[in-house]
């Protein structure tokens, strides 16, 4: 990691910095509303009628006693029918109360999944069009890992950021009947309550500032928690006994976020305790002055149950407020994370007038004293290439791990733009075609594939899932690939789920698996086929096989061949032997072993392990 976790800074947050935080909750709930117009509106009209409730039932309490202390007394005229009225009308307030919180918690909860949902395809749809050095970045990585946290936690804000416009209307009910008695109970209310929201405020910025910090830490803990219990990493952590090293490390790790959570929740408890002791003496300070103002014939006794009880929830509604605003705000603050995410823009893009993709290609691709730096990199990953690939050349990249052989191919396929020279398409430079246009008509497999669990056709269409349903399209690929030869072991033939993750899914070989993906290869007619390590996993026989039907598949076609076997880079027509991210040698298979040069030493090193 490139910090220590001793020395991550932890950002208090100012009482500005909530204040400004605000500014981002326009952006909010219009993300809220595209999520569904509907809920939304229901949402609001529904909570502008459960805040009057409060001051609705305490009123009609009043005089519900004062009618009841009437009867009693015999200055009330009449029968108790009015009596009755009254409480026949608090009957009906109470159930309607109860109905609104049981629609709005269903509301909500509607319009959390569906803003939830719409959130995090946001971010998945943000995160295809950025550049694939971003993914390789660290920093972007706790960005995307803050922003994937916000579309369940913004959910929460949503129902707060309600929830307070609701409070604030029943507030402004009860504040009414509160000033029309004594504008100073407003004063102790005030004293009764500042002192929690205080505390709150200290430790919610606490509580911001340190799961800021927890981030990359967040990030391994997570992985670590993958490693020791996933079926990708089983065998080799058994075969390897890593299991106590894991387990230790995840305990390291966990044990430091305990401690560090838990002396912030016991600081955060004692103090909470102390301030609610004060703002409960506030409130009791204010209710033996109601009593003492009703003894001295000042107040009735229906007006100091109402008092006493608008008294009682406005300041539990003040505190909730204040407590509620030191959440919201930093619920705000949160949305910066979510917002700076979508900030991240791309520096591979469409060009303005983009050129569609030549058909066919006429003079082929040129690399002009290409390089290319990783972002933060201290050095390039690969540095002036110059060459060629000519229309329908197969041409092979060999070299040792590290090479830049691999980079090449992202650099051809503008997963990466070249940090300097260009690379040319019939004397254009590539970034003026259409992207989509582009890519389209490259055929990639890398080597480490995605083993998609999915069906057998679905792991196939993925090479050009627009025929995600075109059964023939993805039979021809798969028999291009010899992929079909594994139908027959299927009982769902091409419906059969791939994979262990899932019920009656079947599990591959390597070599099985490669196959398949070959087949995505095959997908679409595309123009320039590229394959990373195409038959790693396959045994000679199965690769001859395989290599055969390539020849005769592309036909015609550009192709690129990145291999560590010499008996796949022989067949290309053209071998580049990459070093250190440069060009050592150029030449066909028989040129190369006659300049005895790199590639004949290493073809020599291999052909001795036949020997």
């Amino acid at each position: 990691m490139a910090k220590s976790r001793n020395t991550i800074k932890m950002e208090e947050i100012t009482f500005k910095q909530r204040l400004l935080s605000f500014k981002n909750l326009p952006v909010f709930f219009k993300m809220v509303w595209r999520s569904s117009p509907q809920k939304a509106l229901i949402s609001l009209v529904l909570r502008l009628f459960r805040s009057a409730m409060p001051a609705a039932l305490l009123y009609t309490g009043k005089l519900i006693i004062d009618q009841v202390v009437a009867l009693n007394s015999g200055t009330a005229h009449g029968d108790s029918s009015r009596l009755w009225e009254l409480v026949g009308l608090e009957f009906v307030l109470a159930i309607l109360t109860d109905g609104l919180n049981r629609m709005i918690n269903l509301t909500d909860s509607l319009l959390g999944d569906l803003f939830s949902n719409y959130t995090s395809m946001r971010i998945m749809r943000h995160a295809t069009e950025l550049d694939l050095d971003q993914f390789e970045d660290s920093v972007f990585y706790d960005k995307l890992e803050r922003a994937r946290q916000q579309t369940v936690g913004r959910t929460v804000l949503l129902s707060q950021v309600m929830s307070q416009i609701q409070d604030f209307i029943s507030m402004a009910f009860l504040l009414t009947g509160l000033i029309a008695f004594n504008p100073w109970l407003i004063l102790m209310l005030l004293l009764a309550i500042i002192p929690s929201f205080l505390g709150e405020s200290y430790f919610n910025s606490k509580n911001y500032a340190l799961s800021r910090s927890q981030t990359p830490e967040r990030r391994e803990l997570d992985y670590v928690r993958y490693l020791g219990a996933s079926d990708e990493t089983a065998k080799e952590v058994k075969i390897f006994g890593l299991s106590e090293f894991i387990i230790n490390r995840f305990k390291k790790l966990s044990e430091k976020f305990y401690a560090d959570n838990s002396r912030l929740a016991i600081s955060r408890s004692g103090w909470g305790t102390l301030l609610s002791i004060m703002g409960t003496i506030g409130y009791y300070g204010a209710y033996a002055f109601i009593i003492y103002q009703t003894i001295n014939g000042k107040a009735t006794i229906g007006s100091l149950t109402f008092l006493a009880g608008s008294f009682r929830q406005l300041s539990s509604l003040m505190e909730t407020l204040l407590s509620r605003f030191t959440m919201v705000s930093q619920g705000a603050i949160y949305l910066n994370d979510f917002i700076e995410f979508f900030e991240i823009k791309p520096r591979i893009t469409q060009p303005l007038k983009p050129l569609p993709f030549p058909n066919p290609i006429k003079t082929g691709f040129i690399f002009e004293n290409v390089g290319f730096k990783y972002r933060g990199a201290p050095k390039y990953a690969c540095r002036n290439l110059c060459f060629s690939l000519q229309p329908g050349e197969k041409l092979a990249l060999v070299g040792e791990n590290g090479a830049g052989k691999t980079t090449l191919v992202k650099l051809l396929s503008r997963l990466y733009d070249p940090t300097e020279g260009q690379i040319l398409l019939d004397g254009q430079d590539l970034r003026n075609y259409d992207l989509k246009d582009l890519r389209h008509n490259m055929g990639i497999i890398f080597q480490d594939y995605i083993r998609y669990q999915m069906t057998f056709s679905q792991n196939i269409a993925i090479g050009n899932i627009a025929e995600l349903e075109n059964m023939d399209l993805i039979t021809i690929a798969a028999k291009q690939s010899l992929a079909d030869l594994l139908v027959a072991k299927f009982p769902l033939g091409y419906e059969q789920a791939l994979g262990r993750k899932f019920n009656d899914g079947v599990e591959l070989s390597g070599g099985e698996w490669q196959k398949v993906a070959l087949a995505r290869a095959y997908m679409k007619n595309a123009q320039v086929l590229i394959l990373d390590e195409p038959t790693s996993a396959l045994d000679a026989r199965a690769e001859y096989e395989v290599f055969q039907r390539f020849a005769q598949l592309t036909i015609g076609k550009s192709a690129i061949l990145i291999s560590h076997r010499f008996s796949t880079a022989r067949l290309a027509d053209r071998i580049l032997v990459l070093e250190q991210g440069t060009i050592l040698e150029s030449g066909t298979h028989a040129e190369l072993l006659k300049k005895k040069g790199r590639y004949a030493e290493l073809f020599n090193l291999q052909a001795k392990g036949y020997q």
